[in-house]
């Protein structure tokens, strides 16, 4: 049977009769269930029955990036004309081009009909574009071969929460008063500042780290976390009690003439237990630079491969820390973890977000969607002479101006190089997927998205490039912009999908993670790493954000400076964490 077949065969199924109380110049009132956008659609549906479109699902045809139409050979009933602008009628299957169809919904009082070349529902009484779940359902299911979708009831809805502080019963303040050692006066009563010499003034927890032989890696990223707001508020809260630990886990932090001491092959170290001492020692209020020996020690143990007192990358550190984190704190509670759920560790919790990747076939439209957790997301540089493409995308107005001068001058952008990995990207016939629904190998799109978002983000750029053909490395210089307030909704699988699917209401992806995501998109920078010199004899430094100043971490050097020496600065690694935090119901709050 052909498409046109299948279309007329709703006329002889089910036939609307003629609604002459309904005006075609109404105006689109509130339908009384939420899954109909106008009264038309759901009169429509009190005649048809529930699934008025069942006959319209096999004529959905895809096409790329994800756009829709139905594929039926259709002509207009009245003059002739082919597509793309005809519309089909819902009720009786009567085609139209966009001069009769309207002529056709006055007559017949048939107000609901599909746009053949998008797939689209529209009401000529309304006067506008129409949306049902269900259709937009079958839209999609189109896209992804006929998968199962999520239901819309199966979505939990989300609970505000108060957010209530918390204070010490009497109980507690006793264990307080005597397990606690009093703070230097000059951090009571509130005072998060001291003094240094000169009378210059540096906020609470900003201690140098002396350099061990370059480790400048090393000190920039711990200077990054030590001061990453929900990872320094586990830390100070005593959620990793080092003593603790030790005793209930049999870890030690010490050097290896400590570990000699124990005489017990079953003590190990932990890397959790060593940056629990570097937030006490910082935030003790001792000014004088620190020394992390034992922490590099430990992580030697951990990173064999990099146990030398060479230059390392600290992109490269930061990931082998975090990993080794949740690895020992993810054998210590010893209870099943489902992967990328972040949810396992600290590190996780605090780092860990889901990325989506969607392969479309070119041929069928067929999508492939996968998931991978990930703790970082690396961005190449935009060429030089390419801009970003999301230009109504984006709220700030610095990252406004900012997208604006890449287009002009050609200056890479941080924004440009987050819509450059969210953007579809061919791949070559050497990298063609095996399509479930044309049963062969086809050639295809590829889109990254964000479905969710971690608390804090950190965005590597790969500043150094290696070429295994011409067997050369070299790193690239080229500035890079990037803004002190980023909005992460433009690159979120939700804003994505909406966008492949013209602003469908079907929560195609719809969940409690991608919903907290898009509550929760907005971010402030407050640590940015940078990388100077050559590829093999560089430097790193780290500039922080405490408070509205901004802090240049070189090794045991702090020093105040302005916000155009951030911008300026090369950077290499950025740190946002969210503006605003959203607190999940527990299940005993729930049966409260």
């Amino acid at each position: 049977m052909s498409s046109l077949e299948r279309l007329n065969t709703i006329s002889e199924d089910t036939q609307l009769p003629p609604e002459s109380t309904l005006p075609i110049r109404d105006s689109p009132a509130a339908a009384p269930n939420p899954s109909y956008s106008c009264r038309h659609l759901s009169d429509l549906r009190s005649h048809l029955g529930p699934d008025p479109f069942v006959k319209f699902r096999g004529c959905i045809r895809v096409r790329l990036p994800g756009r829709a139409s139905i594929s039926a050979s259709v002509r207009c009933d009245v003059c002739g004309r082919a597509p793309p602008r005809l519309y089909v009628c819902v009720s009786c299957a009567a085609v139209g081009c966009g001069e009769h169809a309207p002529a056709h919904a006055a007559d017949a009082s048939h107000h609901v009909a599909v746009d053949v070349g998008r797939a689209e529902l529209f009401c000529f009484a309304c006067r506008d574009q129409v949306y049902d779940r269900d259709f937009d359902a079958a839209v999609a299911a189109a896209a992804v071969g006929g998968g199962p979708l999520p239901s819309t009831e199966s979505v939990r809805k989300r609970r505000r929460v108060d957010y209530k502080p918390w204070a010490p019963d009497p109980n507690e303040r006793a264990l307080i008063a005597e397990k606690s050692s009093p703070l230097p006066p000059s951090q009571v009563g509130g005072d998060s500042v001291s003094r240094i010499e000169g009378g210059a003034v540096l906020p609470w927890g900003l201690r140098g780290l002396s350099n061990l032989g370059n480790t400048c890696f090393m000190n920039s990223v711990l200077q990054a976390l030590l001061h990453t707001p929900p990872l320094r508020n586990y830390f100070l809260s005593d959620k990793h009690n080092r003593f603790y630990c030790e005793r209930e886990n049999r870890t030690i932090v010490t050097r290896k003439s400590d570990v000699a001491k124990g005489n017990n092959k079953n003590l190990q170290l932990c890397l959790a237990c060593d940056l629990d001492a570097i937030f006490s020692a910082a935030f003790s209020g001792d000014r004088m630079p620190y020394s992390p020996a034992k922490f590099l020690h430990s992580w030697w143990q951990h990173a064999s491969n990099l146990a030398s007192y060479e230059q390392q990358d600290a992109h490269e550190f930061l990931i082998s820390m975090l990993d080794t984190i949740h690895e020992k704190m993810q054998k210590d509670m010893r209870k099943p973890h489902s992967q990328g759920s972040g949810d396992c560790c600290i590190a996780h919790r605090v780092f860990s977000g889901i990325l989506r990747s969607d392969v479309m076939c070119t041929s069928c439209g067929f999508t492939s969607t996968t998931y991978d957790p990930c703790v970082d997301i690396s961005l190449d540089l935009e060429p030089n002479h390419a801009g970003s493409t999301k230009m109504a995308s984006v709220k700030s107005n610095y990252s406004l101006y900012n997208k604006a001068h890449s287009l002009n001058s050609g200056v890479s952008t941080l924004v440009g190089c987050l819509d450059h990995f969210t953007r579809p990207e061919r791949l070559g016939s050497d990298q063609k997927f095996f399509c479930q629904k044309c049963q062969v190998r086809q050639e295809s799109l590829k889109q990254m998205s964000i479905r969710k978002l971690p608390l804090v983000s950190c965005f590597h750029i790969k500043r150094f490039e290696h070429s295994p053909i011409r067997k050369m490395s070299r790193k690239v210089d080229r500035y890079l912009q990037f803004p002190f307030s980023l909005d992460m909704a433009p690159y979120l699988s939700s804003s994505i999908l909406r966008s492949r699917y013209g602003n469908r209401i079907f929560p195609y992806d719809g969940d409690e993670q991608e919903a907290a995501s898009e509550l929760s998109s907005q971010f402030e920078l407050f640590a940015v790493i940078t990388h100077s010199g050559k590829l093999d004899a560089g430097h790193y430094v780290t500039y922080l954000r405490l408070g509205n100043q901004w802090y240049k971490c070189d090794d045991a050097w702090i020093t105040r400076v302005n916000d155009d020496v951030v911008r300026a600065a090369q950077g290499y690694m950025m740190f946002y964490v969210q503006k605003m935090l959203y607190y999940r119901v527990s299940e005993s709050t729930c049966a409260a």
